[in-house]
């Protein structure tokens, strides 16, 4: 299952069942749990973390020090959940002492030429297109769609269950639940399609129409517009969590 051609450092550690094809880089440092498939020309440095049932392309990098000039070479760690499929060339740095790792959770799709930068946290059962791009200290929730060439500024959050389109770049927070899309960035209205699929009752749907009606639509400032939600959208987990990701957000959210 480990080709002879590829280079495994005697320090790291590797679980069982792992397949490594030939030319494949795996530093000291790392540790590779099992059933994980690592393809030629794939390098894994120092730092990585890597867990069960991922599939690695040829190209991809994981664990490569931070693209940013106050790294001084900090003990720090790039993590990668369980079942993750990260196709090929995608990027992903270690941390930096802002946070002290990169996390990618399970069950995602990131799909060629992605990039992941240093301190960055992203969520689980996301779709992540082709040569986006994610500045440092970003934070991407569960089970997001981010389409292709998408570049997003440092220390943004997008919300989970929504979807952002091709081409985006934004420098705002994105809400939970939503279509974010045109140039310049703004509210397209809600993911229905996408949260049909997840399991979303049609009264909880319009419910989160609802709030973001207000909160785009009424023409009152957000807190103003928190508030009247609060007041007039039935509560549920949902709809607290739409609030809470607005109340602290630290850029806004965009428009």
């Amino acid at each position: 299952m480990i080709s002879p051609l590829a280079y495994i450092h005697p320090e790291a550690q590797i679980g069982e069942n792992v397949e490594i094809g030939p030319f494949v880089y795996i530093d000291k440092n790392v540790v590779i749990g099992d059933n994980n498939i690592i393809m030629p020309n794939a390098n894994i440095l120092y730092g990585a973390r890597i867990g069960n049932n991922n599939r690695i392309f040829p190209g991809a990098v994981i664990g490569a020090i931070p693209q940013d000039l106050k790294f001084k070479g900090e003990e720090t760690t790039a993590e990668i959940g369980d079942n993750n499929t990260i196709r090929e060339n995608v990027t992903i740095n270690r941390g930096t002492a802002a946070k002290g790792k990169t996390v990618v959770g399970s069950n995602n799709l990131l799909m060629e030429g992605v990039h992941v930068a240093h301190d960055a946290i992203i969520g689980n059962g996301c779709i992540i297109g082709n040569s986006t791009k994610f500045a440092g200290e970003i934070i991407i929730d569960d089970y997001s769609i981010i389409s292709a060439s998408v570049l997003m500024h440092q220390f943004c959050r997008v919300g989970g269950y929504g979807m952002i389109q091709g081409g985006s770049r934004f420098s705002k927070d994105i809400p939970p639940f939503i279509i974010a899309g045109r140039d310049p960035i703004a509210y397209c209205g809600i993911n229905i399609v996408g949260l049909r699929r997840r399991g979303f009752s049609n009264e909880l749907i319009e419910n989160i129409h609802n709030a973001y009606r207000i909160i785009y639509n009424s023409g009152k400032n957000t807190a103003e517009a928190l508030e009247q939600v609060k007041q007039e959208v039935p509560m549920s987990k949902e709809i607290e969590y739409i609030i809470s990701f607005i109340e602290n957000s630290q850029r806004g959210i965009i428009r």
